[in-house]
């Protein structure tokens, strides 16, 4: 019987491969984006990480905070944002051996850092952005906005409606008020048991109720202060409807609108696990507390130029303090801005989508530097092109709406808004999908806005690492 020939397979020892030392430079190819951020993150600014530790000499000496900067970066860019699983990775990983070498920060460190650092880290973005332009990455060409849901660490069974409020309310203060009574009824009885005491001291029991009514309190008044906001939005709005049925002559159809109401409707919730978050509608998974995150993308490599979290659930009043966020991080990261032939200060074109829109968040946006190309409505999916018009057809009074309108039905106009969803929809796609990154780790618009701004800035340099990339390739 002829045994048939055995197939080679290459050698495994398992036992004295793991007895060989590894290092991450020779494992690992040249331009990794550790490397590349292990190059770049000493080139900034890093003094105010520093400051914190100047003023304090005793103990053992601490990471040093550039350490912990790229550490925090480079978890940021791959999609790791747990401390747990940077520690982790930190053990296991050879790109993170890279950064930390044989002294390896655990997890408390890492958050603490984090923590402790938030704002600090949120203000690279500038430098970033900086970096950016001087690789000749931000054309200023087309910059897109818009915003998208991210939830954070609210609570929906630590929440309460208004209506339950006012009830738990009135429960707590009648129950305060018996305690109260029954204090004052029992205090010469309790003198021998108090002791050196002076028999005065606030009960357990009244104390958690008068703290649980303070937080009530409080939860009420925030929930008050946004329908105050909410009514007054919906009488500028209703004002607007009107004045514009009036200019045109149209007969009103239905009934009068009621006049809209500041207190609170009675489901209205707030949650206890973070009152500044708000209950949004998600995409196609009904409502939950979020925050609305915005951004503006430069067209030319999808380099994001502006970024901050907002309570507001709809985009109808950001268009103006994108744009004076996104001209305020132009000024620090010295971006050079257009200008026409003359010398004088050109203005960018900017497109956003429909939710945008209002009479006046074109003039702001125009006095801001930008030329603004917005959507006045929705557009149906199966709806073809709209036909190419003129702005010197519209009317003498034409409405701020009306001329817009053409403004973008314009070839110029439908050419710059065709790109707008080629611009800034796909970055969010990025960031969620890709680096899986669709919940807040903390609480409170500050530190959310913070973290926004360091997902945003790792976005940035990853852009400036796959562009330096193909430029090499090329």
């Amino acid at each position: 019987m002829v045994v048939p020939r055995r197939k080679k397979y290459r050698p495994w020892d398992p036992e004295a491969y793991s007895q060989q030392t590894f290092s991450p430079t020779e494992r690992l190819p040249e331009d990794d984006l550790v490397f590349f951020l292990l190059d770049v993150v000493p080139q900034l600014d890093l003094d105010a990480f520093y400051a914190s530790y100047e003023v304090e000499t005793r103990g053992q000496p601490p990471f040093d905070p550039t350490l912990l900067v790229c550490l925090l970066l480079y978890s940021y860019c791959i999609g790791i944002y747990s401390s747990r699983k940077i520690a982790k990775a930190c053990e296991r990983n050879l790109a993170f051996l890279a950064i930390v070498g044989d002294d390896r920060p655990d997890f408390r460190t890492i958050s603490d850092f984090r923590k402790g650092h938030l704002q600090q880290l949120a203000a690279l973005f500038v430098q970033v952005l900086e970096l950016a332009a001087e690789a000749g990455m931000v054309g200023l060409g087309n910059i897109a906005f818009d915003g998208s849901k991210f939830t954070g660490q609210a609570s929906r069974h630590k929440a309460m409606s208004y209506g339950y409020m006012i009830k738990e309310e009135e429960r707590l203060k009648a129950e305060i008020k018996a305690l109260l009574e029954q204090a004052d009824k029992t205090d010469t009885e309790e003198d021998a048991v108090h002791g050196s005491r002076r028999g005065d001291e606030l009960p357990e029991e009244l104390k958690r109720r008068e703290d649980r009514l303070a937080v009530i309190a409080a939860a009420k008044k925030r929930l008050e202060d946004q329908a105050q906001a909410a009514a007054e939005e919906e009488r500028q709005r209703q004002a607007e409807k009107e004045a514009e049925r009036q200019r045109t002559g149209t007969k009103r159809r239905g009934k009068e609108a009621k006049p809209p109401s500041d207190v609170p409707e009675d489901k209205a919730q707030c949650s206890f696990s973070d009152p500044e978050m708000k209950m949004m509608p998600q995409s196609n998974k009904g409502w939950d507390y979020a925050t609305n995150a915005q951004m503006g993308v430069d067209g030319e490599f999808q380099i994001i130029v502006a970024c901050y979290v907002t309570d507001a659930s709809n985009d109808k009043e950001q268009g103006i303090p994108l744009a004076e966020a996104t001209m305020e991080n132009f000024r620090q990261a010295e971006v050079e801005l257009p200008k026409e032939e003359n010398g004088e200060a050109k203005k960018i074109p900017a497109t956003l989508d429909s939710g945008y829109f209002s009479e006046k968040a074109v003039p702001g946006m125009e006095k801001e530097g930008f030329d603004p190309y917005l959507a006045t409505g929705r557009q149906k999916h199966n709806q073809g092109k709209v036909a190419a018009t003129t702005t010197e057809t519209l009317p003498e009074k034409a409405t701020a709406k009306e001329k817009m309108q053409a403004k973008v039905s314009t070839p110029e106009g439908q050419k710059l808004y065709a790109r707008r969803k080629t611009i800034v929809e796909p970055v969010f796609g990025q960031i969620k999908g890709a680096r899986g990154f669709r919940r807040f780790s903390f609480r409170g618009l500050l530190k959310v806005g913070a973290e926004w701004c360091l997902i945003c800035l790792t976005h940035n340099l990853l852009k400036i690492w796959r562009h330096g990339r193909a430029l090499k390739a090329s």
